[in-house]
Order: structure tokens, then sequence, then C-alpha cells
């Protein structure tokens, strides 16, 4: 008993002295070592190098070549001046844009800036949708096609620039790759988990997007009149959108007829393609610059014949020479995947010069801005013949040739 008594005198007595009153504090998180190590080996990766020569890429000898030297020697019809996408993957949705706000002035003399951002969320938003639809079957990503654009519009509305930049305050620059990252992360998991509740998936999706581009409006003031989205479209823009149609040239589906853009940025299937022959393809391109409509472009900017330092796109003849440049040869790149669909442009003037037409392409790029020309490329006709998949235009544009096709 007393063995037991003095066992717990000795407890509460070293209880008492040996009690503490512990806190806290913030230190800095470092690991010495480790950044010792880290340095080591990118000291060691760096003397592996030195010695490696640097990488470079095949290109066209533009020396004595006579192209376009700026933007004046081009008829041009009017458009707002080129803006860039920045670090973002929507060329579809800048070239497009630019297109319809071309049309507006052509058709209304009314120059508007509309906002490009506006349209890439709600295309998000789409394809969000169909993700969950087709279970995790569709492709969730950045690219799309310009007449994307008109799906969105006719659905949602637009807005105009002002209304809607995309730009989170003090932002310079568009920059979607962490935010897309999220959300490609995230319907990865929805997919693994089979979590396809469709409200739940877009409202995770726009809060993202929220998060790094701001919530689009609902309404807002433009000319000191309160618009919706769907009333701008209607009241202010007042393009007929079902007067703009997209042009092809493959050879292999048989021409004449309308087919789908068989591309991954065709995510939505559209097959309402009207596909032309080549020589027709570039008459109606031609007639259709001359005559004061600009164009939409998809295709391929990939090529040795394409420089940003001299804003130039040709086809060198050592590729394939200018009187080779026919319906096969262009089915046999896109066949084999040479001619790919990597870049959307709006074609917004021509001239003639000895070598052939040459045409002045407005470019959200970064690379239209390596050159003098900030923000444009000359094309050379070849280069759109060869490689240039797509256009979009007014059908009044077109209209010689609809009539072959079959309703």
């Amino acid at each position: 008993m007393r063995k037991t008594l003095l066992f717990f005198v000795i407890v509460a007595i070293s209880s008492k002295l040996y009690a503490q009153n512990d806190t806290l504090r913030f230190i800095e998180n470092n690991n010495p070592f480790w950044d010792e190590i880290k340095k080591s080996s990118e000291e060691f990766i760096k003397s592996q190098s030195i010695n490696k020569p640097e990488k470079k890429s095949l290109k066209m000898d533009f020396e004595g070549i006579p192209i376009p030297k700026s933007i004046e020697e081009f008829n041009k019809v009017w458009h707002n001046d080129p803006v860039p996408q920045a670090w973002t993957n929507i060329c579809w949705d800048f070239c497009a844009t630019s297109l319809f706000e071309s049309e507006i002035f052509r058709i209304y003399q009314k120059k508007i800036k509309l906002s490009e951002p506006w349209t890439a969320y709600w295309e998000f938003v789409e394809k969000a949708k169909y993700f969950v639809q087709t279970r995790g079957k569709s492709l969730f990503a950045e690219g799309s096609q310009a007449n994307a654009v008109k799906r969105i519009w006719k659905k949602y509305g637009v807005v105009p620039a002002e209304a809607y930049t995309g730009l989170l305050p003090g932002q310079k620059y568009l920059d979607h790759h962490i935010m897309f990252q999220e959300m490609s992360d995230f319907l990865k998991e929805t997919k693994n988990n089979n979590v396809w509740n469709e409200d739940f998936v877009v409202q995770t999706i726009k809060s993202i997007m929220n998060k790094y581009m701001q919530e689009p409006p609902r309404k807002f003031t433009f000319e000191g009149k309160e618009f919706t989205p769907e009333d701008f479209l209607k009241n202010v823009v007042r393009l007929n959108l079902d007067d703009y149609i997209d042009i092809i040239s493959i050879l292999e589906p048989g021409y004449y007829k309308q087919i789908a853009y068989d591309v991954p940025d065709n995510w939505w299937n559209d097959q309402s393609y009207y596909n032309l022959p080549l020589n027709d393809f570039m008459e109606v391109l031609k007639n259709a610059i001359k005559s004061g409509y600009s164009l939409a472009l998809g295709g391929d900017v990939s090529e040795p014949g394409y420089y940003s330092f001299l804003d130039v796109a040709m086809v060198p003849s050592w590729d394939i020479p200018s009187k080779y440049i026919d319906d096969k040869s262009r089915q046999f790149r896109f066949a084999n995947g040479t001619t790919t669909d990597d870049h959307g442009i709006h074609l917004v003037g021509y001239t003639q010069k000895d070598n052939g037409m040459w045409f002045l392409i407005k470019d959200s790029g970064s690379g239209s801005r390596n050159g003098n020309a900030k923000g444009y490329y000359f094309y050379h006709e070849d280069y759109i013949k060869l490689k240039m998949m797509v256009f979009m235009v007014h059908r009044a544009a077109v209209e010689k040739f609809l009539s072959k096709f079959k309703q």
C-alpha cells in the first residue's frame, strides 16, 4: 500500500515539474542536402550537353525569291487589328470571330470587336457535356473548328470584347494551359470513377474556368444600352449564321457532296462540309477575296516553306513543283498525316506578283509576331492549294457551285 501511494505521489510531482505549455512557430522549409544533390545533378546534365550541336529545323532558303515585304502591298478587306491568342489553343475561335467582325463591317459598315474567350468558355462547357453523354469516349481538347463559333453563338449568343476579356485583374495575355490541365484531370477522374452526373460535371468545369478566366456576364452594357448575349447577337451583330458555310477539298470521299471533316477537332462530327475539287476550291477562294469576302481557313502550318521571321508561307520546289500540286498530291499528304489540321487563320487580302497570287493572312499565333508584319503572314497560293484543307465563307461567294450538290 505504501509503495502504491509513493508511486502516485512521485507521478504527481513529476507531472507538475515537467508540465509545459507547448507553442508553435513557422520556420523556413528547406533541405540543404537535397539542394546540394539537385545542384550537382543539374550541373552534370548541363556539362554533358555543352558539346552537343544545337538542333536546327529544315527550312526553305528564301534568298532571291520575290516575296511581299509589307501588308501595304495587299488589297485588303476591313478587319480588326490582329489579337494574339497567347497561351491558348483556340485559333479556331480567333479566326472565325475575326471573319464575323469583317462581315459585320461588310454588311452594316459597323466596327465591333467581339469576345473570343466567351466562345471558348461555352465550347468547353459543350465538350464537357458530350464527354459525360458519351461516357468519356469523346475528345476533350482545346482545339475545334471555325464553324464551332456559329454553333456556340446560336445557343449562347455573343458579347463584345469589352464585356468579357477572359483576363484576370492585372493579367496581360490569355493563359489557359493550367486551367485546361485542371479540367482534363477532373474529367479523367470522372471517367475513372464513373461519375456520370452531367450537372455536377458541368458545374465543376465552370468553377475551374471561373477561377482562371472569370465568369462570363449574363447582362452587359454596350453603347449605353443593356443587352443579354442573345439580344446582342440578334440586334447588334445581326448576322445570319446559316449564311456561312464550310468548303473542303478531299479526293477520297468523292466531290460535290457534303461530308464530315475527319479530324479530331471536328469532335461533334459535323458533316456539313461542301467537298469541291481542288480547282473549284481555289476558284471560290480567289474570287471571294477579290469580291470583298474574307475567309476563315484551317490547315497545316508546319512546313519547311513556312517561316515566321519573314512572314512567309511557300511550297519549295524541292518538296513538290507547283505544276504537280493537284487533288492527288493534296490527298496523299492528308492521308499519310503530313498535312494536319493544326491551325486556324483569317484570309483578309491579296496581291499579284510575277510568281503568282499572294494572300494576306491575319494570324493569332505567336509566330506571327516574329517578323515585321506583326500579326500577319504572306501565303503564296501554292501553299493554300497544298496545305489548307478547309475554309468558311459567306455562301454568296459559292453560289455558282452549290447547285452541283445533291440535296
